[in-house]
């Protein structure tokens, strides 16, 4: 995989003339906007429409789970399919066959009848399985197309182009559920929303399609490429220190699933937020993730990443917890602002935690891929057995005569009293590795990929720079 994006980059670099890389660059910018649009609503909305239809709370477990699950496995999948596809050819078709799964939504709101949530968890799945098979080629063309010098000031600038959209889609989108809501037709709000994103979709494929790609053709990689990624990832598993991480992410990830889809149902159901409350109510958590990654690159190159990864992961615990003090709608902001600092540090610092106990002369992409793979298996087993335990919850509450307000709590209680077990067994096998070096923050390193409702914003690695000292080793492109 690492071999196959290095030769497209130099492959771009011979071929793209400036005129072409100009214009592909600007229309790069206009598709993230556009692009937006779609993952703004699909992304942030899916669980309160699941709760409009009345999805109980093992469909719930359901929705957040097998997406999640099937997604890794797309992944897996693009990389075997681009050696027989051109890869602007899968991106193409992949982005129109979710513009048409976001008109299927538009329909199901519409018709909302008997079997609903059955075809929405279909429709979610369709929907995240296509992003995932998306994102390999998508990350291998467009690394192959921006020239290293400009790759930082490119994709901060990308990436707050598509923040800003999405943030005022997510608004504009809560806005126009609470006045659908409040004149009895909340089923036209959500078609409204399903509507926009088909359009920022179909409207991202024709950008897309204007777009130079200096591979005309499937790219080339090793027959058993199938079978040599498993013996990559059998090989990984080998480490201790990468086993023991990878392990304490997705455990956490998956503890934090258990509770993820439920926040949506106490404020929509318990609290009768508005839609509108309850957009903010997100936003407030992703705006400030976004708003401090920043500052924790700076505390991270002055102090180190495992100091970060376990002060935050220490938090982690409580924050469900802090849910349950009180039900009052500035006071949940608040703790949105607590969990998106919290959440900031911890995926960032656990990112570049990743590339630091990485071994020298291996494809970090191969690794990463492994350490995703793990994180939607746990994650696919937290939120089953959430969606599990809400169901029963009550019945528990009940049985027990527990003084909870919300028969929710105990799944909030359970996730962090999970959160914390996972700390708890990771802090003897947390090392401190040697610190490589690496490119600036949000520069090249990262872009905000996406935000989802398990751990927010998620940052990916786009691309590692060639540093110009002996450790040029390590300089790759996954």
């Amino acid at each position: 995989m690492g071999k196959q994006s290095t030769a497209g980059n130099s492959t771009s670099e011979q071929d793209i003339s400036q005129e072409a890389l100009k214009q592909t660059l600007s229309l790069s910018r206009k598709e993230a906007m556009a692009s937006s649009a779609m993952t703004a609503t699909c992304d942030n909305f899916i669980n309160a429409f699941a709760i409009y239809l009345r999805a109980s709370s093992l469909q719930m477990g359901w929705l957040t789970a097998i997406p999640q699950l099937v997604g890794a496995l797309m992944q897996l999948s693009s990389v075997w399919l681009g050696a027989y596809c051109r890869r602007k050819n899968i991106i193409l078709i992949c982005a129109y066959f979710q513009a048409a799964v976001l008109i299927m939504m538009l329909a199901l709101s519409l018709w909302h009848g008997e079997n609903a949530i059955a075809w929405l968890i279909g429709l979610v799945i369709c929907y995240h399985g296509l992003s995932n098979l998306i994102q390999p080629q998508w990350r291998a063309w467009i690394g192959s197309i921006v020239p290293q010098r400009e790759r930082g000031q490119y994709f901060a600038g990308r990436t707050r182009l598509t923040m800003a959209v999405s943030l005022l889609v997510f608004i504009t989108g809560g806005a126009v559920l609470s006045l659908s809501e409040a004149s009895g037709v909340t089923w036209l709000g959500f078609a409204g929303l399903f509507l926009i994103g088909a359009i920022g979709r179909i409207v991202s494929g024709r950008l897309l399609a204007r777009m130079h790609d200096p591979a005309q053709h499937p790219i080339l990689v090793e027959p058993d490429i199938f079978f040599a990624t498993l013996r990559e990832i059998r090989s990984s598993m080998h480490d201790r220190t990468f086993r023991s991480y990878s392990l304490f992410v997705a455990g956490m990830q998956g503890a934090v699933a258990i509770s993820a889809p439920f926040f949506a149902v106490y404020m929509l159901n318990d609290l009768e937020f508005t839609y509108l409350q309850f957009s903010l109510n997100s936003i407030a958590s992703i705006a400030t993730q976004f708003l401090t990654l920043s500052m924790w690159g700076r505390i991270s190159d002055q102090h180190g990443n495992r100091i970060i990864m376990l002060g935050c992961s220490v938090a982690i615990p409580i924050v469900p917890m802090l849910w349950m003090v009180m039900p009052n709608f500035y006071y949940l902001l608040l703790v949105q602002v607590i969990s998106g600092v919290v959440w900031s540090g911890f995926n960032l610092s656990t990112s570049n935690y990743l590339y630091d106990i990485r071994p020298h002369h291996t494809n970090f992409a191969t690794y990463a891929a492994v350490q995703s793979g793990i994180c939607a298996c746990l994650v696919f087993i937290g939120a089953i057995f959430g969606g599990l335990l809400a169901s029963v919850a009550p019945a528990i509450r009940d049985a027990l005569h527990l003084p909870l307000a919300s028969h929710l709590f105990l799944v909030f209680l359970i996730s962090g009293l999970v959160r914390a077990a996972v700390l708890i067994w990771f802090i003897p096998h947390a090392e401190e590795p040697s610190i490589r070096t690496r490119p600036q923050l949000l520069k090249i390193i990262f872009r905000v990929a996406r935000f989802n409702a398990i751990s927010g914003v998620v940052l990916d690695w786009l691309t590692v720079t060639e540093k110009p000292s002996a450790d040029k080793d390590d300089a790759e492109s996954p």
